[in-house]
């Protein structure tokens, strides 16, 4: 039974998995080292992986404090409305992407009211980085909070109430405590955060405009260089986004279980 289980998981993982990644890897220098360096430096490569790195490095960061605020929020105070808004903190995992990208757009844009005032003070939001932004860090927020919400749960607020009954003010023994014990879920979290904001599609396409060197992510650019039949392209930049994902997670299964031991 054991060994069935084995050979079930393995012969999953690599037909969803191991395989496509290896037909990308092989795909992408079929033509030599030489095409995929001349690929990197052309205008529309080095453009969309810029603006991806800016995209979801913004989104980490919002994700980081939010996702910690509203994590505490949930677990540590009792308050009307809480189980709704743990129920909202779900929504953007089980709605399309497309979906959040539309409705976005149906809020930000400068033909709606929030979006129109916006587009007047100077601030353009839909078809500009900040709708990206948003979009992002709609769809990959629940995996910061789902992280740390079962860690703080399980470590409980027995110490967090014994250091502010000797004087500890809330950022002391937030710092000092409860950081301290949830410091693996938050990198867990910025990690997951940050592969899930690497491959964003659908939202950031339609609240992009996808317009190649001024609103173009690394995503989009697979996608339409694909469809254009510049092969090379696509498979370089899927392969790079495929890379820093996978890196991610090696770093930090390498480093929490050093961590754990001490």
């Amino acid at each position: 039974m054991k060994w069935g289980l084995r050979l079930f998981a393995i012969a999953y993982l690599t037909l969803l998995v191991a395989w496509p990644v290896a037909l990308v890897v092989r795909n992408t220098f079929s033509s030599g080292f030489g095409v995929v360096a001349q690929t990197l430096s052309s205008p529309q490569v080095t453009s969309a992986l810029r603006l991806t790195a800016i995209v979801a490095g913004i989104a980490v960061v919002i994700n980081l404090v939010f996702g910690v605020g509203i994590s505490l929020l949930l677990v540590r105070y009792r308050f009307p409305g809480r189980r709704i808004l743990s129920l909202l903190v779900d929504l953007p995992m089980s709605v399309s992407p497309v979906v959040v990208g539309l409705a976005l757009t149906l809020v930000y844009a400068k033909d709606a009211a929030l979006g129109g005032a916006l587009f007047h003070a100077g601030y353009r939001i839909i078809f500009a980085t900040p709708g990206m932004v948003l979009a992002t860090v709609f769809v990959s927020l629940p995996l910061m909070i789902r992280e740390l919400v079962p860690v703080l749960q399980e470590i409980g607020d027995d110490q967090e109430q014994a250091a502010n009954s000797l004087g500890a003010s809330g950022w002391q023994a937030f710092w000092r405590i409860t950081l301290p014990g949830i410091k693996w879920a938050v990198v867990y979290g910025v990690v997951l955060s940050l592969a899930r904001s690497l491959g964003e599609f659908g939202a950031v396409k339609v609240v992009s405009g996808n317009v190649s060197q001024l609103t173009q992510t690394a995503t989009l650019a697979v996608e339409e260089t694909y469809q254009n039949f510049d092969q090379q392209t696509a498979y370089t930049v899927a392969l790079l986004l495929t890379l820093a994902t996978v890196i991610s997670i090696i770093v930090v299964s390498i480093l929490r279980p050093k961590e754990t031991a001490k």
